[in-house]
């Protein structure tokens, strides 16, 4: 009996290794953290971050909102830019043909003037429309005595002549370049061989 009385002992002090060593499970402490407790505290950590992620989502929405309504409007007053370039583009030429068409009117409107008279206030209303012109780089293409250019001149006829083939011998009608850009090739005449 002293036998299962001493075995009943080390049952009883918790250890089951040989010589009473110590068993590895300890009793639980109730003033120490257990697992379901320390989860519970890292809980309210993640949700904290989750809501400063939210905030920060939501400041980046607001902010890319607000980028894309600048970037509309931009591209709004762009168009608008541009519509009103195009549409008074000639604003200033205008401005500068008016002059020529009031000497246009008072020469016409001179009753009785001399032809002389006349022609004077033609020849001043001609040199005010072309000072317009030189103003806005709208040149005059004369081409007499030059070679032809299919790019700005356009030929009417060849005609026989002494002169080099494919020289201008006759300008019918000048032509006009804005800048350097054809708005009126030259009506010409265009010499060719004799024995052609």
């Amino acid at each position: 009996m002293a036998e299962n009385g001493q075995h009943h002992t080390q049952e009883s002090q918790g250890g089951h290794g040989e010589q009473g060593e110590p068993s590895d499970i300890q009793p639980a402490d109730a003033s120490g953290p257990t697992t379901p407790t320390a989860s519970a505290e890292s809980i309210p950590g993640l949700e904290e971050l989750l809501r400063q992620a939210e905030l920060k989502a939501e400041e980046h929405h607001d902010a890319w909102l607000r980028a894309k309504a600048e970037a509309d409007n931009v591209r709004k007053r762009a168009q608008l830019d541009i519509a009103n370039a195009h549409k008074y583009a000639t604003e200033n030429f205008a401005a500068d043909l008016l002059p020529v068409k009031d000497s246009l009117e008072a020469t016409l409107a001179a009753e009785n003037a001399a032809l002389e008279a006349l022609r004077s206030g033609v020849e001043l209303t001609l040199k005010q429309l072309s000072i317009v012109f030189e103003k806005a780089n709208l040149k005059e293409v004369n081409p007499a005595g030059e070679k032809f250019d299919p790019h700005r001149h356009q030929a009417i006829s060849m005609l026989p002549s002494d002169k080099e083939p494919n020289t201008v011998i006759n300008v019918l009608q000048k032509g006009y370049l804005l800048h350097d850009r054809v708005i009126r090739p030259a009506l010409v005449t265009v010499a060719k061989s004799k024995d052609a």
